[in-house]
């Protein structure tokens, strides 16, 4: 089974998640355009949509959704999105496509939050992955000083402008052995929007897609 039939697979386990009458949130990823593609089929009826990204708005614009904002709809009932890394403990790194904040907005902002995943990306510890952060662009070089004190090694993601208008620092050889007080030790920095550790506020549902089918870690 290659990666894209992978991906397939643990999205379409994803839709069993997917109650008639709910307030959906959608990630952002090649793994999520596999779950946008399949909503279509859908017997339930989603009551309102709210999207991570302008690419994922787009997609589901294309398929005839109407995407609301956070702020039309409140709370959402179930968040489902991929990641670039995950544990066991369903910690994860996310902004690999650099959607981060709004993701970590929505994982918030949800009652369930489900994550997406081949067997590729879970890993005993995070950090193999570069962490992204989003960082106010005139923050950006004083943010990586931060980071190079806490033994990272920040690149600038160049030519590359969030949804928010701000800049992405890719931070590599990091050892996440404590992700949750990473997380909030970046987070502190002035002039960090969000770090892509979400360790604070972890997925409840990691769904798992291998060779073998797809399993999936709970709280």
């Amino acid at each position: 089974m290659d990666q894209t039939a992978k991906k397939m697979s643990v999205a379409k386990a994803a839709l069993e998640y997917i109650e008639s009458g709910i307030v959906l949130g959608v990630g952002t990823g090649s793994t999520v355009n596999c779950l946008i593609d399949f909503l279509p089929s859908l017997n339930t009826r989603v009551e309102a949509f709210v999207s991570s990204s302008a690419a994922t708005t787009k997609k589901l614009e294309e398929l005839g959704f109407e995407v609301s904002t956070l702020n039309d709809v409140g709370d959402i009932d179930l968040y489902i999105d991929g990641a670039d890394e995950a544990t066991k403990h369903r910690q994860l790194i996310k902004g690999g496509g650099g959607a981060l904040t709004r993701e970590k907005i929505l994982a918030a902002a949800s009652r369930k939050f489900v994550c997406i995943i081949d067997d590729s990306k879970l890993v005993g510890m995070l950090g193999g992955f570069p962490l992204p952060i989003e960082v106010l662009p005139m923050a950006q070089a004083f943010v990586a000083r931060k980071i190079v004190k806490m033994r990272g090694q920040p690149i600038w993601r160049e030519n590359y402008v969030t949804d928010n208008g701000n800049h992405i620092l890719d931070v590599h050889n990091l050892k996440i052995t404590n992700p949750p007080e990473l997380e909030t030790r970046i987070n502190q920095i002035p002039g960090v929007v969000s770090v892509g550790i979400f360790a604070q506020r972890p997925a409840d549902v990691l769904l798992i897609s291998s060779e073998q089918g797809v399993r999936t870690i709970r709280t």
